[in-house]
């Protein structure tokens, strides 16, 4: 019997056939990587083993439970010679856009005259700002000369901020887009109708309201197992370059996600152009050619910062897939990362002659002490 066995092809136990497994660009920014990394003649082995090995959904789950406990942010690698000029330029707008949105909060707070419904939203989108830039500018710049990996903690917690913090300016700029109709549509009321106590209630909902949401996409997005490369495609930790390294079906966290993106940007844009709508409408019936200026000179100023905040977001966020690329991505959120929180006090303080009076009011007295 043994021996007709062992002539027996069909008794021959069969090795298991090692399943097709694509090696695409993702393993090839990982073997840049572990290069970079001063790695590449102790971990190429691993990796010839693992592409060579009988199961390698077997591989990809153990690295995915021993190896991939941090990421590494591969932003602007594409272009080496200008990280230290990028580092400079980034530093000197970072450095501006703290500045200026502080100042913003200082004035709003000190001088009395600014002590109006306009301006307590004004100081909660400087606030906003200062805390979305501290989230992202100092990891960024720490990736251009220095460490560029992230725990996992670390970018989940990166994450939740920025859809945080996302999420409350878009709400922010819908009340104050509300304010100004109340007070150029109805300026009678507009003491009543835009109390302490429901500008109060406004600023923490607006400030609450995105937490929910964004606590729940993060946790959903970080239960996927991450396998195989653990380079993100970014200067910071998005849900789009995530995705990239999640080796699960994603199809519904994408279907979810695109709707409430949908709902968290055009709704709120949807009632600030009602707004402005009407708006416009009572300052075409106002008989005055002053009371038109003086009408939307109040609003120019927010309606330039909707236009840009709401200009990038979109490109960004409601981008077809066909069109998606992670390098023109990066030179996009930029423009909402360092640029618009960087404009915000500009527009505000150089359009708005209230601003630059209470700001002269506070240096005057500050030398009059003197």
């Amino acid at each position: 019997m043994d021996g007709e066995g062992s002539l027996n092809p069909s008794l021959q136990p069969q090795r298991p056939q090692a399943k097709p497994w694509r090696i695409g660009g993702q393993m090839c920014e990982e073997i840049l990587l572990l290069c970079e990394q001063g790695g590449a003649s102790s971990n190429m082995s691993g990796l010839w083993a693992q592409m060579h090995s009988k199961d390698p959904t077997e591989s990809l789950i153990g690295r995915n439970q021993s190896s991939v406990l941090e990421f590494v942010l591969l932003g602007f690698s594409h272009v080496p010679r200008l990280k230290l000029l990028l580092f400079v330029l980034f530093l000197g707008m970072f450095l501006i856009t703290i500045l200026g949105n502080g100042l913003i909060v200082f004035l709003s707070m000190v001088d009395a005259a600014l002590h109006t419904p306009m301006y307590f939203f004004l100081r909660n989108l400087a606030l906003v700002e200062i805390c979305f830039s501290l989230d992202i500018v100092p990891r960024m710049l720490e990736s251009l000369v220095a460490d560029r990996s992230i725990s996992l903690p670390g970018c989940a917690l990166q994450l939740f901020l920025i859809l945080s913090c996302v999420t409350s300016e878009c709400f922010l700029l819908t009340v104050m887009a509300y304010d100004r109709y109340v007070a150029i549509c109805h300026p009678l009321h507009y003491g009543v109708l835009m109390s302490q106590q429901l500008c109060l209630l406004l600023a923490v909902a607006c400030w609450v309201a995105g937490i929910p949401v964004s606590l729940l996409f993060t946790i959903w997005l970080f239960r996927f197992p991450f396998c195989g490369p653990r380079g993100v495609r970014h200067f910071l930790c998005d849900v789009a370059p995530l995705l990239r390294l999640v080796c699960a079906d994603t199809s519904v966290f994408e279907a979810y996600i695109r709707v409430a993106t949908v709902l968290v940007l055009m709704v709120p844009f949807s009632l600030i152009t009602v707004s402005y709508g009407r708006v416009l409408a009572a300052v075409a019936r106002m008989p005055s050619a002053t009371g038109r200026h003086k009408a939307l000179s109040t609003c120019a100023s927010h309606f330039l910062v909707v236009t840009l905040f709401y200009g990038t977001a979109c490109v960004i966020h409601l981008q077809p897939k066909s069109t998606y690329s992670p390098e023109s991505k990066q030179v996009v959120s930029l423009s909402y990362t360092l640029v618009t929180p960087m404009l915000n006090p500009i527009i505000y303080s150089l359009r708005n002659k209230e601003v630059k009076a209470a700001l002269c009011r506070v240096l005057g007295r500050k030398k009059g002490n003197a």
